[in-house]
């Protein structure tokens, strides 16, 4: 895979999104589709999702993200895309 295919993306998901495991989930996404990033809560509310892989890849973690895991009620998602930093050497969950 060349690095070219390579892309960052930082999504904030608003709605019903904290402490219905939606962290677990986003994280679970992440691994199975074989990006690196994290996810962690805002103080606001939200969520705020970092990933980085191959495009393809991150725009299936964003349709995963727009549906939520069962409990959650998601409103809106902000994604903004980057260059891809290669900074992450897996996917974790941030307290």
């Amino acid at each position: 895979m060349e690095n070219s295919d390579l892309i960052s993306v930082k999504a904030v998901v608003s709605g019903y999104v904290q402490g219905v495991f939606f962290r677990a989930f986003v994280s679970r996404w992440a691994e199975e589709l074989g990006l690196s990033g994290y996810v962690r809560n805002l103080p606001d509310g939200a969520v705020e999702v970092v990933a980085e892989g191959e495009r393809k890849e991150l725009e299936k973690l964003i349709s995963h993200l727009k549906a939520g895991p069962p409990a959650a009620r998601v409103e809106k998602i902000v994604t903004s895309w980057a260059a891809y930093s290669g900074s992450y050497s897996g996917f974790s969950v941030r307290y």
